[in-house]
């Protein structure tokens, strides 16, 4: 039998050994990350392409709408608007013939959030942009826009938005508008809190029997844990509650839904296709646009979902043959991390494999 004093050595080794293969683990991890891209921060608009080259002539005016909200609630939590939420939609009615303003309830500059790890070349033009900077930074006071001036309106999300949209008179007046005079109605994130509250002429609720994505209660609570108490309400139970059909995507990946000239998207991971989803509501074709690495990241984490591991590792391999971007190992590692918070470490592992094996064909 082990003594106390062997008994002692026996957990202190097993201890360090456990030390050890933690250390070694998180080395791994951090190799599977890409190299941090010193020139991405400086990107200009004059190197986006798909922005600068064979835009179409003038099509009309989009107004896009951010909250002028700097805090969460009581709370010092500061919050705002989503910066890659905005950007990355601005430059998709920008690359399609539209001009687009930009208009907040306060008028003024509006509070951004960034988030360093989601931020790419377009979210990085758009703090190098000196007109949409001006745009951002002296956003036009709501109440005094011109409703008729606009093809359609773009319902930008980020947290503050929970608190004043809901109940904006001059925002449910667009709203009501909008829809008497069938114009596209766009919202992502928590933008769709703007729909909420909407009542039309004849008197039903605008949310009535129309198919929405919006930030779920998943979502939300798996971040901030006490979400009920801090905002007004969790928007999906209000969307619900208003008579919504909600239409609930993956969690932190892309889902749109389109009913008639109402388009809303789930998270910032569906911005791109909720843009280009207005763009064929307003009748036209989307200008092609080569497929970002987060956007990959996306489609392979739906496949291995829907399909397993083979199926995504099979996706994997095709992209990295092909011209296209290669799959973001960024936001695959960063799926691996929300997966240990909701105590699922086999989609964790799982994550971390895909980032492993899209790794081995940069490298190669």
């Amino acid at each position: 039998m082990f003594n106390f004093y062997q008994m002692k050595k026996y957990i202190l080794a097993s201890f360090l050994c456990a030390i050890l293969c933690f250390i070694f683990f998180g080395i791994w991890v951090v190799s599977l990350l890409p190299s941090e891209n010193e020139e991405l921060p400086n990107t200009k608009i004059s190197q986006l392409d798909y922005v600068t080259r064979d835009v179409p002539d003038y099509r009309g005016k989009i107004l896009a709408i951010v909250t002028s909200t700097k805090t969460m609630g009581d709370t010092d939590k500061k919050t705002g608007y989503e910066l890659t939420e905005l950007a990355r939609a601005y430059y998709v009615f920008k690359a399609n013939g539209f001009e687009i303003d930009i208009a907040s309830p306060k008028g003024g500059k509006s509070p951004a959030v960034l988030d360093d790890e989601d931020m790419g070349a377009f979210d990085f033009a758009f703090l190098n942009d000196t007109i949409a900077q001006h745009k951002i930074n002296n956003t036009l006071i709501i109440d005094r826009v011109d409703k008729a001036a606009y093809k359609g309106v773009f319902f930008v999300g980020g947290k503050g938005a929970m608190y004043d949209f809901p109940n904006n008179k001059s925002i449910q007046a667009i709203v009501e508008e909008y829809q008497a005079n069938d114009k596209v109605i766009g919202a992502v994130c928590h933008g769709p809190a703007a729909l909420v509250n909407v009542t039309l002429d004849n008197g039903e609720l605008f949310l009535k029997n129309r198919k929405v994505s919006a930030f779920t209660n998943e979502e939300e609570l798996l971040l901030i844990p006490d979400a009920s108490t801090i905002f007004p309400f969790l928007l999906q139970d209000k969307l619900v509650s208003q008579g919504a059909f909600f239409n609930e995507g993956f969690m932190y990946l892309e889902k749109v839904s389109w009913d008639t000239n109402l388009i809303t998207g789930q998270n910032p991971w569906s911005v791109w296709k909720v843009a280009e989803t207005m763009i064929m509501q307003l009748g036209f074709t989307p200008k092609p646009r080569l497929i970002t690495s987060e956007e990959q990241a996306v489609r392979v984490l739906q496949r291995y979902k829907r399909n397993g591991m083979s199926s995504a590792k099979m996706m994997i391999k095709t992209i990295a043959l092909s011209k296209e971007e290669p799959v973001s190992r960024t936001l695959l590692v960063e799926h691996s991390a929300m997966s240990i918070l909701k105590g699922d470490l086999s989609s964790c592992f799982d994550y971390l494999n895909l980032a492993s094996y899209a790794n081995r064909f940069e490298t190669n």
